[in-house]
């Protein structure tokens, strides 16, 4: 009787522990080739408002996960359905492994699956039928034309319409190079006095500029013609160098054509100085007194015939000096408007790239940042300490001296500590990893060793550190904590503050610590998703493997 009631018991926890199996797990062979996929199965079975959560792996194990397939969903009866989640995997080393148990969430509760062994055979090679070759040279990756050639054609657009600016101001200029440049005084004042009037600085209201123009070709005229300083002299040493010049050439002047030029010159200097406002037929009489003085000089002037050919021949090298200088000033404006067209493109551009895509995106791809620079950079998988921290970062991590770091108290405590950085605390973007082991056997607390190292992170220089904490774990199912928050970081050299966010992931394992830590700017959008990237790929090595 008593055996019967034993084979009832059996029988009946048989039962309920087939009825708590929730997972079915199954793969398609437990025997493949490297580099071949093995496509693992799971099934379960759950009511329509059941919330079922399968988890997203890179690796299963020592398999790597290549294709994460989509949910199969198949009705069972009116009330319950099938869940069937498939996982390609491969490994790429021969040998046998163990496909572990992964944990499923039915209403957030836990469920595992069975764990499986395959074997991963290696690729047999016949070297007595099959022709060796050469090892190839290393070829570099065709990474495509990105969007680089568009900014390229931009700026070479803009470069054209400047060169094309450039080219057309000196054809217009060539053009008029000759009538600027004249050949006696005379015939420079008389073709400055008729483009002053065609300026009509008078009807527009600027007296002050017309009177000091009408001034400046009278002063020319009488520096070039009679050899006088007379755009450096005020007007009563100007009226003195005329007379005394005047004698001295044996020029005939009346009294009356120097009384006007210094009434004239005198006008101006009211006009130009003391604000006066003459009457319109007042101006237009300077202007013809002007015009009259100019050509009484003119013809006062002694005639003089040169003596011989080398006379001549200085006037002209004169005039073609005169062109010279003409052409350089031409020059000069060509490469002025070139460069005002070049530059007003460029703000148009970057006005128009600022409106449409917004002033982060002009800044970070035509000024740069820093943070994405290393996000889009060649990445390094490597592995830190002992045991090892398998962790993928955009630089290598250099190896740091702890003692340099650490308090001289907790050095004394620790029997090996190995840890390795990249950048510091007040950098753009800064992450360490480090790996601990106590001299003394000791029951690590993950939360007190969090709390510990952000003491440690407030010795450095962090303040109003603020932190929240919860449970991390690694794709092949190794618990830890993270703790993760913000931070203000004081820059002792230029005693200013900066706000940082921070997350610090701590294991433990064989009576031995092993943190990462990132630190970066708050509000860095790049360094987010280099912090994303680098977490998902934490793995850690088994103490004793």
């Amino acid at each position: 009787m008593k055996f019967k009631l034993y084979i009832f018991l059996l029988l009946f926890s048989t039962m309920i522990f087939a009825q708590q199996k929730q997972v079915e797990t199954s793969i398609d062979t437990t025997k493949n080739k490297i580099g071949a996929e093995f496509k693992l199965t799971l099934k379960t079975v759950v009511t329509s408002t059941a919330k079922v959560e399968f988890p997203k792996l890179k690796n299963i194990g020592p398999l790597e996960v290549i294709q994460s397939y989509p949910i199969d969903t198949v009705k069972k009866d009116a009330t319950n359905y099938e869940l069937i989640k498939k996982y390609g995997l491969t490994q790429f080393d021969s040998g046998r492994y163990t496909i572990p148990s992964i944990k499923i969430l039915i209403d957030k509760k836990p469920f595992y699956s069975d764990s499986i062994k395959v074997e991963v055979a290696a690729v047999k090679v016949d070297t007595l039928q099959q022709k060796m070759y050469d090892i190839k040279d290393i070829s570099s990756v065709d990474e495509g034309m990105g969007n680089w050639w568009i900014y390229v054609l931009i700026a070479l657009v803009i470069i054209g319409i400047g060169a094309f600016v450039y080219w057309y101001v000196k054809k217009r200029q060539l053009k008029k190079i000759e009538e600027e440049v004249y050949k006696t005084p005379i015939e420079k004042a008389t073709s400055l006095l008729n483009n002053l009037e065609k300026k009509e600085l008078v009807q527009k209201g600027e007296i002050k500029e017309y009177y000091s123009e009408l001034t400046d070709i009278a002063r020319n005229y009488i520096e070039e013609a009679i050899h006088i300083p007379a755009m450096e002299s005020t007007t009563s040493e100007l009226i003195a160098a005329i007379r005394d010049a005047s004698t001295k050439k044996k020029m005939t002047l009346t009294p009356e054509t120097v009384e006007n030029l210094e009434r004239v010159l005198r006008q101006a200097d009211l006009v130009k100085f003391a604000k006066s406002k003459p009457l319109d037929f007042e101006i237009k009489e300077d202007k013809n007194k002007i015009q009259k003085v100019i050509l009484t000089l003119d013809n006062a002037i002694p005639t003089e015939v040169p003596e011989d050919i080398e006379d001549q021949l200085l006037n002209e090298a004169q005039r073609q000096k005169q062109i010279q200088a003409q052409l350089k000033k031409q020059r000069n404006a060509r490469i002025g408007y070139s460069v005002a067209a070049i530059i007003l493109l460029l703000f148009a551009t970057t006005t128009f790239f600022v409106v449409t895509k917004g002033f982060n995106y002009v800044k970070d791809n035509i000024i740069g940042h820093p943070s994405k620079e290393l996000l889009e950079g060649e990445w390094v998988k490597s592995a830190y300490g002992n045991p090892a921290v398998l962790i993928e970062t955009p630089k290598v991590l250099k190896r740091m001296d702890a003692e340099k770091v650490l308090p001289k108290q907790t050095m004394a405590l620790i029997k090996e500590m190995q840890l390795f950085a990249y950048g510091s605390m007040i950098d753009n973007f800064y992450i360490t990893v480090s790996t601990t082991k106590f001299k003394q056997p000791t029951d690590i607390d993950l939360a007190k060793a969090l709390e510990g190292s952000l003491k440690v992170m407030e010795a450095q220089g962090a303040q109003n550190i603020i932190v929240k904490q919860e449970d991390f774990q690694t794709n092949e199912g190794i618990q830890g904590v993270k703790g993760y928050g913000t931070m203000s970081i004081l820059n002792p050299a230029t005693k200013t503050s900066t706000k940082a966010y921070y997350e610090l992931l701590l294991f433990k394992q064989d009576q031995g610590l092993q943190q990462i830590l990132i630190l970066h700017e708050e509000g860095d959008t790049y360094a987010n998703d280099i912090t994303t990237r680098v977490l998902n790929s934490v793995e850690l090595q088994r103490a004793g493997n």
